[in-house]
C-alpha cells in the first residue's frame, strides 16, 4: 500500500499497524511520535493502529545529546 510519510509517498506492505510501519522503516520506538492524518497517535496505541492506503504520517525522532 502507499503511504505518505514526511510528505515522501512510500509503498509498504498491506496491511500494517503503526508499530509495524517504525519496524519495517528500522525506527525504534522508544523515542518517536507519530501523526497519522493530522492527529497524534499515542505511543499504547502503536501496535493497534492499522493504517490504511493513502494516510499522510509525519514520524519524528528525538535525538538526544548535550
Amino acid at each position: 500500500m502507499q503511504l505518505v510519510i514526511n510528505g515522501q509517498a512510500r509503498e509498504v506492505p498491506d496491511g500494517l499497524t503503526v508499530a509495524q510501519l517504525l519496524e519495517h522503516l528500522d525506527l525504534g520506538h522508544e523515542r518517536v511520535a507519530v501523526e497519522c492524518n493530522g492527529e497524534i497517535v499515542e505511543r499504547e496505541r502503536f501496535p493497534t493502529h492499522a493504517l490504511q492506503p493513502g494516510d499522510a504520517l509525519e514520524i519524528v525522532r528525538f535525538v538526544g545529546g548535550g
